[in-house]
C-alpha cells in the first residue's frame, strides 16, 4: 500500500523559509515522478512543482519560480520542497503526490497522480 506522509509545514513570517518533506513508502521511489500541489482556503488545488523519477527534469508554477526548489533523495524515499522568500499568498495546505505510472513525467497534470499525502499546512504571516 502506497503511503505519502508530508511534514515540515508551520507558521513563518514573510520572507522566511521552510522545507517540506514527503516520505514515500509502498512504491519504488526511484521510478516515480513526484509533485507538490497546494490548496488555499476557498481556492482550487493548484500545481506547485514536479520532479521526474530520474531527477533531471523539474517544473514550477510561475509564482514560485526562483523561490522554491524541488529535490528527491532515493536513499530516503523522500521528496523535498524548499521554499524561500515566502509570501502571504503561499499560505495553503501543501500536498505531495506520486504519479500513477512508473517512469512517466506528468508535470502539472494532476489527474496523472494517483497517490496523495494528507497535506501539511503552511501559513505565512506579516
Amino acid at each position: 500500500q502506497v503511503q505519502l506522509v508530508e511534514s515540515g509545514g508551520g507558521l513563518v513570517q514573510v520572507g522566511g523559509s521552510l522545507r517540506l518533506s514527503c516520505a514515500a513508502s509502498g512504491l519504488t521511489f526511484s521510478t516515480y515522478s513526484m509533485a507538490w500541489f497546494r490548496q488555499a482556503a476557498g481556492k482550487e488545488r493548484e500545481f506547485v512543482a514536479a520532479i521526474s523519477w530520474s531527477g533531471d527534469r523539474t517544473d514550477f508554477v510561475d509564482s514560485v519560480k526562483g523561490r522554491f526548489t524541488i529535490s528527491g533523495d532515493n536513499a530516503k524515499n523522500t521528496v523535498y520542497l524548499q521554499m524561500n522568500s515566502l509570501k502571504p499568498e503561499d499560505t495553503a495546505v501543501y500536498y505531495c503526490a506520486a504519479d500513477r505510472r512508473v517512469q512517466r513525467y506528468s508535470g502539472r497534470i494532476s489527474g496523472n497522480y494517483a497517490y496523495w499525502g494528507q497535506g501539511t499546512r503552511v501559513t505565512v504571516s506579516g
